[in-house]
């Protein structure tokens, strides 16, 4: 039995966008499917991937209400509603109860320094004006900034529905420190790593799922690494670790890692279009050619087709 609402593979989907900008409905759904059938936990829109950063105020809500209404209940829906302000996030989030999500993730705010106690009176205030589990989110080679383990720990002792966060740091000794200060006192709270060669580390540390890119377009190494550790076949799951971490050259292929994500599904025969939102530019050939590199050679490493 889990004892957290969230856990698992959850990937953080890419918004599918046409030549004007607005949702690709035919390939978000596409893509949706595909993910669902390939048996992953959750999905999360809106996330780094999603672009949220560089859309629109109602590019966000269109992307949030197609996508949860696609999914139909099918699997959970986490929808990204993180913003520089307050006032927007609780905005934001309000819309993704309202369309239907089952949680809402939401990532520091990335223009301002805040104080711990600045950051502390921003979630709290958030979790009392939202009526939805909330998963923090960490990135803080982005927003320059860090959730603290003693701070998430307040945060979750202080507000019920603050049930988990995506840890998408360099170190992994931060994700330890965090599953050793918050697990002890709430251990349904879910950490999950946010990028993909932690995923093994996190699970046999006591976390408890992935939000990472690679598993919109390899979700069967993902889901094969976590049911293999969770039923204790231990060489299986690092084989499939060691299948995740040859994709990590793909993350450099371009520094808005969006556009590679796209191209990659796109190859593995999903039929989405492969448009971003400025100021992330669509990708040279030589570039392409990189991504089709990296994952022709994993597939045959994998033996997927």
């Amino acid at each position: 039995m889990k004892l957290t609402e969230f856990y698992g593979v959850i990937p953080p989907v890419p918004s599918i966008l046409n030549e004007k900008g607005h949702i690709d409905e035919k390939g978000m759904g596409n893509l949706i499917d595909s993910l669902i059938t390939s048996g992953v936990d959750g999905l999360f829109f809106l996330g780094s991937g999603g672009e949220f950063a560089a859309m629109s105020h109602e590019l966000k809500k269109e992307v949030a209400e197609f996508s949860t209404k696609y999914v139909n209940g099918r699997v959970p829906v986490l929808i990204g509603t993180g913003a520089t302000g307050t006032e927007e996030t609780i905005e934001l989030s309000l819309h993704a109860k309202e369309v239907g999500a089952d949680g809402v993730v939401i990532i520091n705010p990335y223009y301002y320094n805040l104080s711990e106690e600045d950051l502390f009176q921003h979630y709290a205030e958030i979790a009392q004006n939202v009526d939805l589990p909330i998963i923090l989110y960490n990135f803080p080679e982005l927003t320059k900034q860090d959730l603290s383990p003693q701070l998430v720990l307040q945060l979750a002792k202080a507000s019920s529905n603050i049930v988990g966060i995506k840890e998408t740091v360099l170190s992994v000794g931060h994700i330890r420190e965090m599953i050793q200060a918050v697990k002890p006192e709430k251990p349904d709270f879910a950490i999950f790593s946010g990028y993909d060669e932690h995923f093994l580390n996190v699970l046999a540390l006591g976390g408890d799922g992935s939000i990472g890119g690679t598993a919109n377009f390899a979700p069967e190494i993902q889901v094969e690494l976590y049911e293999a550790f969770n039923n204790g076949n231990y060489g299986q799951a690092i084989e499939a670790h060691r299948n995740i971490t040859s994709l990590m050259p793909l993350y450099k292929i371009n520094s808005t890692f969006m556009n590679v994500v796209k191209e990659a599904i796109k190859l593995r025969g999903i039929d989405i279009s492969t448009n971003v939102v400025a100021p992330t530019r669509p990708l040279s050939d030589e570039k392409k050619n990189q991504v089709k590199k990296y994952l022709n050679e994993l597939l045959i490493a994998s033996e997927i087709r």
